[in-house]
């Protein structure tokens, strides 16, 4: 199990649920831009933010940012993103970052990274150690004669050794490739030969179609075996629905509650009634539903929408909600009894209706 390190006011590792991150990628320098997206993010079920910080405007932004947060009652922690200049990572935890995440390898002489590690170490700030496909380092990359899932686990070892031997160890580590296969077998090297908390993911996962694709299975295998204790899915697409696709992971697997656990068929030759156009318009119609059953911290619910006579019934009745379809009808259940018959125009609402009378 990995250690547990705290982030603001959360925690993550030693046993923890993994937790959700998500990146910003609108100007840095923009106050209103930042203040603006990281509330969707939020809204959406972002729990750490991570904000590049490439310049000391950017520095300055971010704990404008951070104090209007606070101020309005919004307490996710903010990840500052810093790369070859080490006052940028100064700059950064002064103003009020939570963590910093650098690469030690192109933060400079040692000394520069012993100025980032005294300044942490006095403010109690993790940082996350994070090592890249794109950047290996030469030697690493003439040792394995290329980039390998082994030279990748070596580079964030090395580097988590440096600032270890600085006598600090509050410390989060990441190795991240777009190769699935590579990003895998280099995490399972990592997780044999360390303890720090692992934030995993899969790089330049691509477009919102394909990226979600590599996503599940390279961050759904890592977690199958036990590794990952906060995660990022990373997407060319608008940052919420990284985290929209993070949470899907992750309920998918167990590890996040549905508030609603919405399950239909594929449909066949047997299907009577148009049940995708069924389907999507009851999961649009329960979207502000599980968001306020989130909020309320209500129990989870099973609604079934189910297109024929052969696993229809069965499902709808073991869902706390439920549509067997028919002939241009469906037949209504609720909690495992068959309430009516419906028209087919009549099931949505009908079903949602339903729904909200019960709970």
């Amino acid at each position: 199990m990995s250690k547990c390190v705290r982030i603001g006011d959360l925690y993550i590792g030693g046993g923890r649920p993994v937790t959700i991150q998500s990146m910003t990628n609108v100007d840095s320098r923009d106050e209103k831009a930042l203040m603006e997206q990281i509330a969707r993010l939020t809204d959406a079920g972002c729990e750490i933010v991570r904000i590049a910080v490439p310049d000391m405007e950017a520095a300055d932004t971010l704990g404008a940012v951070k104090k209007k947060l606070l101020a309005g009652g919004n307490r996710v922690p903010l990840v500052a993103d810093i790369h070859f200049d080490y006052r940028l990572a100064i700059a950064a935890m002064e103003a009020g970052a939570d963590k910093v995440r650098i690469n030690p390898g192109n933060i400079g002489s040692p000394d520069r990274v012993k100025a980032v590690v005294d300044v942490a170490r006095e403010r109690e700030i993790p940082i996350r150690v994070g090592v890249n496909s794109g950047s290996l380092e030469k030697p690493l990359i003439e040792k394995y004669g290329g980039v390998t899932a082994a030279g990748l686990a070596e580079s964030a070892l090395n580097n988590l050794k440096i600032i270890e031997d600085m006598d600090y160890d509050n410390l989060v580590v990441s190795i991240k490739s777009s190769n699935v296969k590579m990003n895998y077998d280099a995490h399972k090297i990592l997780a044999a030969g360390t303890d720090h908390p692992l934030h995993i993911g899969i790089t330049e996962a691509g477009t919102l179609a394909r990226g979600k694709v590599k996503s599940a299975v390279g961050i759904g295998a890592l977690l199958l075996e036990g590794i990952g204790d906060t995660m990022r899915v990373s997407l060319t697409a608008d940052p919420v629905e990284e985290v929209y696709y993070a949470k899907e992971i992750l309920r998918s697997m167990g590890l996040r509650q549905y508030a609603v656990d919405l399950v239909s068929c594929p449909t066949c030759g047997r299907t009577k009634v148009n049940l995708e156009k069924l389907a999507s318009e009851v999961e649009k119609g329960l979207e502000p539903l599980e968001a306020r059953m989130l909020a309320e911290g209500k129990p989870s619910i099973k609604v079934a929408v189910m297109g024929c006579a052969v696993n229809g019934p069965g499902e709808a009745r073991e869902a706390d909600f439920g549509v067997a379809g028919g002939e241009g009808q469906g037949l209504l259940f609720v909690r495992g009894e068959i309430l009516r018959k419906v028209p087919e125009d009549q099931i949505v609402t009908e079903l949602l209706k339903l729904i909200e009378e019960n709970i």
